[in-house]
């Protein structure tokens, strides 16, 4: 990468913190909207296509894609539009990367971690195994460094990426069976993608990664035992509760997922600086969004799933975890020592690990300790 491209990226990734900030106060670029709405900015007609890795019916997941597209149309007047593409309209769910890459659309919403044959590093886009809760990715993200690090891997890909989107904290998925040891983990066909289905390797699961729409028809007919895909609101719509009934938890290999909006790097330099502004606050405001949808959607999709659909929840045991833990940070260490791209951004984002989790440990943890269980926590136990 030359130092140009270099610094390029440094002061992109430095406008996207501050497009961040913009969007949690509430605010917009200066030249593009008024108390009263958006206003017409000076601009070119740009049309663009942006492809997302889920089917419509997820609505928040894909609906990422499509209030991009609506944000960015308002901050430019309607000169700066984009059509968005479900998963398979365009190109399949797992290679939405290959065809911003390729140009096939100008951007496009998947997370990193679909993409990691082409370098591991990508998985600290999105989430690793005993990784960062939400907030604490968001804040390595934009305050930490890891937005700048993770640009530079992706340039060598022709891209840039700015985070877009977030679910959360995911479950632990579905299961046909209750698995409470590592021998019920040997031999159990998952779909799960990133590191986390290096890791479910390693403890015995032969792992398999598919997108949305082919998860329900290979569980159905005993293709795979098992799944995870994101939590109660987008799995309920799935119906992964009709053929697997034991859905567990924490989802350790995703504490705190985000999406990245991926950009064609040359198709982004063509931008004026507005519009290139206007997709950064476009970004950021999708990204808090999305995170509240999924907060709000989930909690009584839950209990409707226990209540009325029969479905056991269950944690994983304390001998999986640990087990799960030692590998994972094995794994972690052994990608550092063989690929210099996931060293530099590994080393960042470890350090960055290892000062949030104590100080989360803290206050935040012994509130929630104290105060969540004091109104029931029925729906979390089997």
């Amino acid at each position: 990468m030359t130092l140009k491209r270099r610094d390029f990226l440094t002061k992109a990734a430095a406008g996207a913190a501050g497009a961040a900030a913009l969007t949690a106060c509430g605010g917009a670029a200066d030249s593009s909207a008024t108390a009263s709405g958006p206003t017409a900015v000076s601009g070119p007609k740009v049309e663009w296509r942006l492809a997302t890795s889920f089917p419509r019916s997820l609505d928040i997941i894909h609906g990422a894609g499509e209030r991009i597209a609506e944000r960015v149309s308002a901050l430019t007047g309607g000169q700066f539009t984009m059509r968005v593409f479900a998963a398979g309209e365009i190109v399949p769910a797992l290679q939405v990367m290959d065809a911003v890459q390729q140009s096939t659309v100008h951007c496009g919403v998947s997370p990193g971690y679909y993409y990691i044959g082409k370098s591991p590093a990508l998985a600290f886009d999105s989430a690793l195994p005993f990784g960062l809760s939400t907030r604490q990715q968001v804040a390595w993200l934009y305050h930490g460094g890891g937005l700048e690090l993770l640009n530079a891997v992706y340039a060598d890909f022709g891209i840039i990426t700015f985070p877009c989107m977030s679910t959360g904290g995911q479950m632990g998925g579905w299961f046909r069976r209750p698995v409470n040891t590592l021998a019920d983990l040997s031999g159990l066909r998952m779909r799960i993608p990133g590191i986390g289905g290096e890791i479910m390797s390693r403890l015995g699961v032969t792992v398999q990664v598919l997108g949305a729409a082919d998860i329900y028809p290979a569980l159905e007919r005993g293709a795979i035992d098992a799944t995870e895909f994101v939590g109660p609101y987008d799995d309920e719509k799935l119906g992964f509760y009709q053929v697997a009934r034991n859905y567990y938890y924490p989802g350790w290999w995703e504490p705190g997922v985000t999406s990245p909006l991926m950009i064609n790097l040359e198709a982004y330099r063509k931008l004026p600086p507005s519009y290139q502004q206007a997709l950064q606050v476009a970004a950021a405001d999708t990204l808090s969004d999305r995170l509240a949808a999924y907060d709000a959607a989930s909690p009584p999709v839950l209990r409707q799933l226990v209540r009325d659909h029969g479905v056991v929840l269950r944690e994983f045991s304390t001998e999986i975890m640990d087990a799960a833990w030692k590998a994972s940070n094995a794994y972690l260490e052994e990608q550092a020592a063989d690929d210099a791209n996931f060293k530099k951004v590994y080393d960042n984002w470890k350090q960055f690990r290892a000062d949030a989790f104590p100080y989360f440990a803290g206050n935040e943890l012994a509130y929630a300790n104290f105060a969540f269980p004091k109104l029931g926590n029925a729906d979390m136990k089997a």
